[in-house]
């Protein structure tokens, strides 16, 4: 049996979630063999998940969103990084409580994208999700060396609302290790960098940004994209409406236009990276899951990615999650053949999250008597 389930959020990380599930299943078959294999589709966890499947974890200190400094984290085995633009710029690393729509700022990204460089990574995943922030990937782009000048030949201040005031950009100052470096841009998201699916207007309500801030955030990133076509031509305007040019407020568009990124979903880059396919060989069924199954696990979310897999091996999958938001024709169609949610067992939600751990051990105790019993 393999467990290959993303964490759930604000609960439990996804080496807690199989730890927990595995005690479960224990309990009925004690000798039953469980790989775990935690998974993650480029937002926060992704080096958890890295760190689980024998990466090593190294932690650097960088600049915060607001730019404090942070303790961040990145993953590395041989010459392959796991980098993970939440540890240095994720909505975490926000006071609790307090939003910066306008002034949080990518540049701790970048210090930990060249973290990883000094580290010898010449294959770096770069998983983007869960940023404080909206600026283009200015600030990542500017730890890395380029330069965002105003009219008055000074650095833009931090921050996506100051984008406006960009009158130059330079990107010729870029660290030379990028050329040479094989980057991939994991992300769940494919929105454009601006419009109405762009980064501000899907995304920068749930970082604190009211309408006139959303309204100041998209001119600004559209500002951004016809300075930076100024100075590198064409393929500047062409990435803005690349898919993935909206992850993690446009820090795919920084990504993409400056550090030659490729962008995939993330799940899928992550299974590769993890190791899912000879782990899958081994299992006769796979659980998956997530703090909530609803319609955005079906477009390109953890769950969703590892039942894609399996289904095509030809292998039976059931997921766990706190909350369950989906019919069973919904699961079916996405290869999920049952779905075990805590509040099945405890309708409080607050509960839920509180003990989610002893409540999805009996969850797991379940599952082994319907499936191994």
């Amino acid at each position: 049996m393999l467990i290959a389930a993303d964490k759930f959020k604000g609960s439990l990380t996804a080496v807690q979630v199989a730890e927990r599930v595995t005690a479960g299943l224990q309990r009925v078959a004690p000798h039953v063999e469980v790989e775990s294999l935690p998974v993650a589709d480029g937002g926060d966890g992704t080096v958890d998940a890295a760190v689980a499947a024998g990466f090593e974890r190294r932690e650097v200190r960088v600049a915060g969103p607001l730019g404090d400094e942070v303790t961040a984290a990145f993953a590395l085995r041989g010459d392959t990084a796991v980098v993970e633009m939440a540890e240095a710029s994720g909505l975490q690393r926000l006071p609790a409580g307090a939003f910066a729509p306008l002034t949080s700022s990518t540049y701790g990204s970048g210090e930990l994208l060249r973290a990883a460089l000094d580290a010898g990574a010449r294959s770096i995943v770069f998983g983007v999700g869960g940023s404080a922030t909206t600026d283009g990937g200015a600030g990542m782009l500017a730890a890395l060396g380029a330069r965002f000048l105003d009219e008055d030949g000074e650095p833009v201040p931090p921050g996506g609302g100051s984008l406006r005031e960009l009158a130059t950009a330079d990107l010729s100052g870029l660290d030379p290790r990028l050329a040479s470096v094989d980057l991939v841009l994991a992300s769940d998201v494919d929105n454009p960098l601006t419009g109405p699916k762009g980064a501000p207007a899907v995304y920068g309500p749930q970082k604190g940004a009211s309408p006139d801030d959303v309204a100041v955030l998209d001119a600004g990133l559209a500002h951004f994209a016809a300075v930076l076509e100024k100075a590198i031509g064409s393929k500047a305007a062409e990435y803005a409406v690349a898919p993935g040019a909206g992850a993690a407020g446009g820090i795919g568009y920084g990504a993409l236009v400056g550090l030659g990124a490729s962008f995939r979903p993330g799940i899928e880059v992550m299974l590769d990276v993890l190791g899912f396919a000879p782990a899958l060989e081994r299992a006769t069924l796979v659980i998956t899951g997530e703090g909530s199954l609803d319609e955005q696990t079906l477009h390109g979310k953890a769950p969703a990615g590892v039942a894609a897999v399996a289904r095509a091996a030809g292998k039976e999958v059931i997921a766990v999650c706190g909350r369950l938001a989906l019919p069973p024709e919904a699961l079916g169609r996405a290869g999920i053949r049952r779905a075990y949610a805590l509040t099945e067992l405890e309708p409080d939600v607050a509960r839920c999250i509180a003990e989610a751990g002893p409540i999805l051990e009996d969850v797991g105790e379940r599952i082994g008597r319907d499936f191994l019993m």
